[in-house]
């Protein structure tokens, strides 16, 4: 398959989050995530079974709350996932972020192998780098 035309995201991380909503809020406020889809156990809301956030360069993620189930997917803890994510314009996303009061792990730099970019953890612990390297 050529993956210069493919349109379709082949991966997609999947994250548990002990407050599912509030990470929502977080994401898509300090990343700039898009909120598609969100499902919500009907006699409890606050516990999210499925969840989704578009990145705007493509992909995204899906979620669900800890402790929806016994399955190896409903008992994962949180803030165990370290993310990379592409982004054309590093500098103003960290500004973003920093105005949102996301917790800045590594500043904006310029590596040794072109990229540039800078890491932050979210409410939760999960870590995520944002930089210009797309990959060999």
């Amino acid at each position: 398959m050529d993956t210069t035309t493919n349109t379709v995201t082949g991966v997609w991380p999947c994250l548990a989050f002990d407050d599912a909503r509030a990470m929502i809020e977080f994401l898509t406020t300090a990343f700039g995530f898009t909120e598609t889809a969100v499902y919500a156990r009907a006699d409890d809301p606050s516990v999210v079974e499925h969840g989704e956030l578009r990145w705007p360069a493509g992909g995204g993620i899906m979620f669900g709350s800890t402790g929806r189930d016994e399955s190896p997917f409903g008992s994962r803890p949180a803030g165990t996932a370290s993310l990379y994510l592409i982004t054309d314009d590093p500098d103003a996303l960290h500004a973003r972020a920093t105005a949102a009061g996301a917790r800045i792990i590594r500043g904006l730099r310029d590596e040794d192998y072109g990229s540039r970019g800078f890491s932050a953890a979210d409410p939760e612990g999960n870590l995520w780098s944002f930089g210009t390297y797309t990959g060999e």
